[in-house]
């Protein structure tokens, strides 16, 4: 290890994901402070900012960027309201979490993201959701810092966001504030669990993934026996996935779930050069049968780009 002005640099590091495979980090730091980002920054502007890593693939090959977890001190401070319902939290803390404590607290608004695995940080950016919200729906402002390490506060209407995407980047997510609303908690409990049994049911929860892998498409032309969002247009890529007899398709130690269409799982042995060629794969297959070119939605690290 080597250290640059109190921050420790570590070689060689593994980068944790929820898939648990994958490359290593030829350089990974975790800043407790802002200071300690911005030194991060003056050693690496180009730097890969790491949650989580619940809607992460780390090519085998890692990455040669610093890798920074915001995953200590400053970047986990949550601070709730009960009286308000004003929340404030860091990039680093667990989204779930903080949908337990806000229910605890008899807040409403959060618990619409329940199971959706992801810091705020990394939530914020994706724009995270689904079909019972999305974290835009109660956002506030975001703090964020540039890539010269300059600190400033976004508010939600100044931020673009829409379906799995928010426009932040370039700029490094370092916190988070919402407006919830006062409900009783009885009534979010019972609609926490309620979620939770339906998510538990209809995705693999149990086994290593890293959530959806591929966003809904938009179709340019209504598909047949395919249903479409009468709001967004969109079509459940999951739906054309297991239409187009992916389901059980296997690269290796990589399966699509036979649970979820939309997820693929790490079986024994399995490398992250079988997820990303069965997501090759799979892309293939709908694009042949439906003239649909799925884009993904989990992020992929390479040294080779993205």
């Amino acid at each position: 290890m080597t250290a640059a002005a109190e921050l420790v640099v570590a070689r060689d590091a593994p980068i944790d994901t929820w898939f648990g495979v994958g490359g290593r980090a030829s350089r990974l730091a975790r800043p407790t402070t802002i200071d300690d980002l911005r030194r991060c920054l003056e050693l690496d502007p180009r730097l890969r900012i790491l949650g989580e890593g619940a809607n992460l693939l780390v090519d085998d090959d890692g990455v040669d960027e610093l890798v920074v977890p915001l995953t200590q001190g400053v970047f986990r401070s949550v601070e709730i309201d009960p009286l308000t319902g004003r929340v404030v939290a860091g990039a680093g803390a667990s989204l779930q979490r903080l949908i337990i404590d806000t229910v605890e607290s008899g807040l409403s608004g959060l618990e619409s993201l329940a199971g959706i695995p992801a810091t705020i940080g990394g939530a914020a950016v994706m724009n995270a959701g689904g079909v019972f919200g999305q974290l835009a729906d109660h956002l506030v402002e975001v703090r964020v810092v540039d890539r010269e390490g300059r600190e400033r506060l976004i508010p939600r209407e100044s931020i673009t966001f829409g379906y799995r995407r928010s426009g932040l980047p370039p700029h490094i997510v370092i916190g988070a504030a919402f407006q919830l609303e006062r409900a009783e908690r009885e009534q979010l409990r019972a609609r926490l669990k309620h979620i939770m049994q339906q998510k538990s049911g209809t995705q693999p929860l149990r086994e290593r993934s890293a959530g959806c892998v591929f966003k809904n498409p938009t179709p340019a032309h209504p598909l047949e026996s395919i249903p479409t969002s009468s709001d967004s247009g969109r079509v459940p890529a999951g739906l054309l996935i297991d239409r187009a007899g992916c389901k059980g398709m296997r690269v290796g130690g990589a399966i699509v779930s036979h649970v979820h269409a939309n997820f693929i799982v790490a079986d024994a042995g399995c490398t992250a050069g079988d997820i990303i060629a069965l997501i090759g794969r799979v892309r293939s297959r709908v694009s042949e049968r439906f003239g649909i070119t799925l884009e993904t939605e989990v992020v992929i690290w390479s040294k080779r780009g993205t």
